[in-house]
């Protein structure tokens, strides 16, 4: 019976997966071309890469909305294997680096058969975000040029780096009209996410560049009759006989120390992002479930084998290309498998439109990626957590940039080391607790909650420890996690203790963290470093309120109502509401409260996707007590995405007789039957002769969402008697 139900869950979710696995192809064939391009390797390498991963991960992965295929994080280690294993011979060097990806791949698979994905668990989250953002000034400074047409510029990244400013003042002179489409299409790619229309985003950025600089050559040898300016060494090249030869990697260097290095170096930053990556998918997954993650391994050495023997490139998890997956009804891994087989025809039906793109457009993408993973944005983010988080990213960074990869993970590492022991300003402390907290766990009888106590020290060299004892717990009981005893938490801690409690939330669990309140903070973020006090600190300081606050402030003074402008965790209640399936809610403040605690109002910081593809969102939010018990719906706007996501099987409850409100709302849920019985004419006329919101029900509670952004005071005044009245009339009727 079980069997049958998942047969039929799998086939009623499929035109969900296939639409979900169309979009994601959409942004993976640019991508799988660029960075290929980028790698010096033959643009389809980064396709067969995709395809490899799409077909074998969905078979024999262990993670369910994840998409695979070539990473960013690859792209500088791939290109200096072709560029050292070659010797200047660039071809001969990609059929060693083949060779390399086949025994990295053997490599991945034994990771994952002798259970070794704990180990992403051993580097500090700073370093690792120092390693990334060298890995995106890599991409942009090689790129950049490429980009603006010019196919000349050699050396190491700080070369092409201070080699910029001569490239844009040079490359009209070169290869002008291919330079144009490159920058205009990167100044379009920092745009795109200004534009508002719902109905232009159902494209992805990077199909829009590629298909704008397609139209372009067209509208050259269609419309003026005139051949394409753009130099051939610029355009993609695609093989004849595309199924019939594949490039035979060379394997006899197998033996020599720069072979075995890049094998090493593909290995480890091949399984770094992909257990980042599927680490921060599954907070998204909206079925809540947690991958295994040694499954995924091992599928992702065998994809790698198989695309390696193809001439593809290595196959890894990537978090921009699953979160997309995610935000458009992916819910298993035939998604992945769909994205994979679009990519095919892409390939065969395509080919000729694919070889009309200028690698300046594709360059172009890759110069944004490698902002995005650069962003001056992400220091920031990071100083506000710590200032010695800020110098661990800047170190990693730099030792990156003059040296390697390997070389800068390490130092990143043994620098963590360092600041972690002027911290805590015990040597001893330090030294008998490196790789082993005292950690106690037991259940106790008469709660039957799960008591989890951390002594002494805990950092991201021994969080892995404390990670087993709580992976044994199920997310649906009660946990309790005291740090009363423990003299020193790091940020990788606090921030991997954060994810657990979020995934509690998520299957309705309860985890909290009790003993930090003695503790102090470097700063006010919740993922700082924090240190135990021998005399508890008072902290006083408080900002003084916004304009907005203080008008607030006296709304709330009129009606009545408590309001607090501190920053809070974000309501529990939030992860019943299917909005926020795919979101991950951060925190809330500026709270008004309703004196019987019926209403609640608060404004939201929110994102969506994770890494670079991370979003952070803000809008304002109402909950409040149904006075009867409601079926479980969500009413929206009806516009053109809405209206695709039926086509791809979501869908819309709509009433004869009220054709206005069916043309204008998009009503969804599983039990119509109820839901028809709570919409009555008398509601659906409230609905049509008010402003539109997003309104969803619980079962218990209406949670109702503003615009897209922060509401006025007017705005709110709005939003709270729309909610008192539709709440009086749900006890009328």
């Amino acid at each position: 019976m079980g069997r049958r139900a998942d047969v039929i869950s799998f086939l009623s979710s499929l035109p969900k997966n296939i639409f979900s696995g169309f979009v994601v192809s959409l942004i993976a064939l640019p991508l799988g071309l660029g960075l290929a391009m980028a790698s010096e390797a033959p643009p389809l390498s980064g396709i067969i890469a995709a395809v490899a991963g799409g077909v074998v991960v969905s078979i024999f992965g262990g993670s369910y909305v994840t998409i695979t295929g070539p990473g960013n994080g690859l792209v500088i280690v791939l290109l200096g294997a072709i560029t050292v294993l070659g010797e200047g011979d660039i071809y001969t060097g990609y059929l060693y680096t083949l060779a390399a990806i086949i025994f990295s791949g053997v490599l991945l698979f034994l990771f994952g058969l002798f259970r070794l994905g704990f180990m992403s668990e051993f580097f500090p989250a700073s370093a690792l975000q120092g390693m990334l953002a060298a890995i995106g000034i890599g991409i942009l400074a090689k790129q950049f040029h490429v980009m603006l047409g010019i196919l000349t510029v050699k050396g190491d990244t700080l070369d092409q780096l201070f080699s910029i400013p001569d490239s844009f003042l040079t490359f009209l002179a070169i290869h002008p009209f291919s330079g144009l489409l490159g920058f205009f299409g990167f100044v379009f790619l920092f745009l795109y996410n200004r534009i508002r229309n719902p109905y232009f985003h159902l494209i992805p950025a990077p199909m829009w560049v590629v298909m704008g600089s397609i139209s372009v050559g067209y509208y050259y040898t269609l419309v003026l009759g005139l051949p394409i300016p753009i130099d051939p060494e610029l355009l993609i090249k695609i093989p004849e006989r595309l199924f019939l030869i594949f490039p035979k990697p060379l394997f006899d260097k197998i033996w020599e120390w720069d072979f075995i290095g890049v094998v090493i170096s593909i290995t480890l930053i091949a399984s770094i992002e992909s257990l980042l990556s599927i680490k921060a998918v599954d907070k998204l997954d909206p079925k809540k479930r947690r991958s295994n993650v040694n499954k995924d391994l091992r599928a992702l050495g065998i994809a790698s084998v198989v695309s390696g023997f193809l001439g593809g490139l290595n196959v890894v998890t990537v978090i921009a290309r699953s979160s997309v997956n995610v935000n458009n009804g992916g819910s298993n891994r035939s998604s992945n498998f769909f994205h994979a087989m679009f990519l095919v025809l892409f390939v065969v039906v395509l080919g000729d439109q694919i070889q009309r793109i200028p690698l300046t457009v594709l360059a172009a993408i890759l110069v944004f990626t490698g902002y995005r993973l650069a962003s001056p944005d992400n220091l920031i983010r990071i100083y506000k957590i710590g200032p010695e988080q800020a110098l661990i990213y800047v170190v990693t960074l730099m030792t990156t940039l003059l040296t390697n990869l390997i070389t800068g993970i390490g130092v990143g590492v043994l620098f963590t080391f360092i600041i972690h022991l002027l911290l805590s300003k015990s040597v001893l402390l330090f030294s008998l607790n490196i790789f082993k907290p005292n950690v106690l766990m037991y259940l106790e009888e008469q709660s039957g909650n799960y008591y989890v106590s951390v002594k002494n020290f805990c950092s991201f060299l021994n969080f892995f420890r404390l990670k087993k004892k709580l992976d044994q717990i199920p997310e649906s009981q009660h946990a309790i996690v005291d740090f009363s005893l423990c003299e020193f938490v790091d940020h990788t801690v606090m921030e991997g203790i954060f994810d657990y409690q979020r995934a509690f939330e998520r299957k309705n669990g309860m985890f909290e963290i009790i003993g930090l309140d003695i503790h102090s903070a470097e700063t006010q973020h919740p993922f700082s470093v924090r240190k135990s006090l021998p005399i508890p600190a008072l902290i006083g300081f408080k900002n003084s309120l916004t304009y907005r606050q203080k008008n607030l402030a006296d709304f709330a003074h009129q009606i009545g109502w408590s309001y607090s402008p501190d920053l809070l965790s974000a309501p529990k209640i939030l992860s019943s509401f299917l909005f926020f399936e795919t979101k991950i809610s951060n925190y809330s403040l500026n709270t008004l409260v309703h004196p019987k605690q019926t209403f609640q109002l608060f404004d939201l910081s929110f994102s969506e996707g994770a890494f670079i593809a991370k979003e952070d969102l803000k809008a304002t939010f109402l909950l409040f007590d149904s006075p009867k018990s409601l079926p479980v719906f969500v009413l929206d706007k009806e516009d053109f995405k809405t209206t695709m996501y039926q086509w791809a099987g979501f869908g819309d409850i709509n009433f004869i007789n009220q054709p206005d409100f069916s043309r204008r709302f998009h009503l969804s849920g599983n039990n119509e039957n109820e839901i028809r019985k709570v919409f009555t004419p008398e509601l659906i006329y409230f609905f049509e002769s008010h402003p539109i919101f997003h309104i969803e029900s619980n079962g218990e509670r209406l949670m109702i969402k503003g615009k897209d952004r922060l509401s006025g005071l007017h705005e709110i005044k709005i939003m709270l008697t729309f909610a008192q009245d539709l709440c009086a009339l749900i006890e009328k009727g």
